[in-house]
């Protein structure tokens, strides 16, 4: 369970990203949290991994809020695959940055690598396993990333633009492999017909508050909220109409 409380935040004084906003995710949830750049998307998750801290308000992860004496304690529990994969891939081959956190978090080397092979296959990735990070292609990385964060076995995977930069075939992949998840997920993106696909809830940030919460059909049909709030209707529901 994620649940945020009155959360507030502001990079500078008397400019707030985020205000009084306030959800809760349950285990197994699939939650799409959308809006327009500047929204407070991003800001969200790195408040929710402990990378900043709220102006006000908090955050709960299984009940515990989240601070800094149990962040390393949180960190194991929430899976994070980064927009920006040259922020997350930091060792010399994708197989060394995959088993690098399973290895730390006392697993046995041979289970270990159990998890790189079996995430490997499950995302057709087998040839890039001893790739060296700095030679593969950004939608090769992004792929990557998402695989080093699945060996984690994360109790809650949160996701910022998974889809950015690749293709149509690796974008399907993704999609079918989020849709298989069973863990509490929360998936930050502009690419809305993705959300349709994964999540059965959605979260609509507009300058930093929340302009809606609920079922994901209903609010990526409503063109007048979409548009009210600086967005557009995914392809497969334009022509429709509220």
């Amino acid at each position: 369970m994620i649940e945020l409380k009155q959360l507030s935040f502001a990079y500078e004084k008397g400019r707030p990203v985020l205000q009084n906003v306030s959800f809760r995710i349950e285990d197994g949830e699939a939650v799409g949290l959308i809006g327009a750049n500047g929204a407070g998307k991003s800001t969200v998750m790195k408040l929710l991994l402990g990378l900043l801290s709220p102006s006000e308000g908090e955050i709960l992860v299984d009940g515990e809020r989240v601070g800094k004496d149990n962040l390393a304690k949180i960190r194991r529990k929430l899976g994070f695959v980064l927009q920006n994969s040259d922020n997350q891939m930091f060792m010399p081959t994708v197989y060394e940055d995959m088993i690098f956190a399973p290895l730390n978090y006392g697993l046995s080397r041979e289970e270990a690598e159990r998890r790189v092979d079996t995430v490997l296959t499950r995302l057709g990735l087998q040839d890039l396993k001893y790739r060296h990070n700095h030679r593969i292609s950004g939608g090769e990385k992004r792929m990557a990333a998402i695989a080093t964060i699945l060996a984690m076995e994360p109790e809650a995977v949160l996701m910022d633009e998974p889809t950015a930069a690749l293709d149509p075939y690796n974008r399907r992949i993704v999609i079918n492999t989020i849709r298989d998840l069973r863990q509490l997920r929360l998936i930050t993106s502009h690419d809305l017909d993705m959300i349709c696909d994964t999540c059965e809830r959605v979260i609509l940030l507009s300058a930093g508050r929340i302009a809606a919460d609920g079922p994901a059909e209903s609010i990526l049909r409503d063109r007048e909220l979409l548009e009210r709030n600086r967005m557009e209707l995914p392809f497969r529901y334009a022509g429709t109409e509220r």
